[in-house]
């Protein structure tokens, strides 16, 4: 999530780049010898596309796997159909996910 403008900056460069004189506001934001400092506008342009892409992503994020309640469900019925093993239900339905979404 990207709530303020050092939730940005951390993805700008690795290391220790720039610091904050005071409260973490641009007005007190330093960076080391070498780099350039973005300017607020930037920062805040940057942080408002970061935020609505992790925004966008929100439904992949909470529902690629099923709702715990229902993955339960599936597990007792394997459990009392003794098929708790890759062919119940419970197996198939996260090995769907974890297919659909390698790594």
């Amino acid at each position: 999530m990207y709530e303020t403008i050092e939730d940005v900056l951390v993805t700008l460069h690795t290391g220790q780049w720039f610091g904050f004189d005071g409260d973490k506001v641009y007005a007190n934001l330093w960076v080391a010898d070498g780099y350039d400092k973005p300017t607020e506008e930037e920062l805040n342009s940057l942080l408002s596309d970061k935020q609505a892409e992790y925004d966008a992503n929100q439904y992949q994020r909470d529902r690629v796997y099923p709702q715990l309640g229902e993955q339960f469900d599936k597990l007792w019925h394997d459990i009392n159909n003794g098929t708790l093993d890759n062919t119940g239900e419970f197996f198939t339905a996260l090995k769907e996910v974890k297919d659909n979404n390698p790594k």
